[in-house]
């Protein structure tokens, strides 16, 4: 016999507001971008990016929609997912002075508008839960770009790339809900985990992060960018 999860409003509530504690997460990677302490910020946005990943799978386990109708679970974790994910990942690339001056403003504006828009588009997931154009994983790429610390006219033009592939027809991959390669998909972003753990231990600097890891995190990254529309290529996703 199937036991069902306790329809408990106190559950429930709980659940949102641990949803809503990655407010406070951003608010303290905030302000360490602002000091310019950047190993910090990403152990913050580390922290609230854990916590995105969780609440989910809560929410659906204890039926948070039907126990508590009036509160908006997605409305919620895109507020706090538009500033974990793209307003202080921008805000760390201007920060930084990774890019030249011009160049760090024109990411930021793109960063923020696109994903602004691509926020408000009702149509943004595929029926099998892939994600329709460049997802606005943000602290993800600029994390990447951080540890590899690539030419920067190489970070500028996949900042530009990503930005325009926001509107593009092709699927990216949700590393929990997409049911194809999701063994495959988790496994990598778990190593892409472990690789973005050890660098932000050693600083995130690439003159202390190991050659090994910087290669790590930057094939498993490349995996999680491509491997949607490789799927979608295949017709395995639509």
């Amino acid at each position: 016999m199937v036991t069902r999860p306790p329809n408990n409003v106190l559950i429930g509530f709980s659940i949102h507001l641990f949803t809503a504690s990655g407010a406070f997460w951003a608010f303290m990677a905030l302000t360490a971008a602002a000091a310019s302490n950047f190993t910090q910020m990403w152990f913050w946005l580390g922290v609230a990016l854990l916590v995105d990943g969780v609440d989910g799978p809560l929410a659906r386990y204890f039926h948070v929609k039907s126990v508590l109708p009036n509160w908006s679970g997605e409305m919620l974790d895109s507020i706090i997912d538009y500033v974990t994910f793209v307003l202080i990942p921008a805000f760390a690339l201007y920060q930084s002075g990774f890019l030249e001056e011009y160049a760090s403003f024109i990411c930021a504006a793109l960063i923020v508008c696109t994903s602004a828009i691509y926020y408000a588009d009702t149509r943004m997931k595929s029926r099998d839960n892939c994600f329709i154009g460049f997802p606005v994983c943000w602290n993800m790429l600029i994390f990447t770009l951080f540890v590899i610390q690539p030419n920067w006219y190489v970070a500028f033009a996949v900042v530009i790339i990503s930005a325009g592939l926001t509107f593009a027809p092709l699927l990216f991959v949700h590393p929990v809900r997409v049911k194809t390669w999701r063994v495959q998909t988790l496994s990598i972003f778990a190593i892409w985990s472990l690789c973005g753990a050890i660098a932000l231990y050693a600083g995130y600097n690439n003159e202390n992060v190991p050659l090994i890891v910087q290669i790590g995190i930057a094939l498993t990254g490349l995996y999680l960018y491509c491997v949607g529309f490789v799927l979608q290529f295949l017709k395995k996703v639509a």
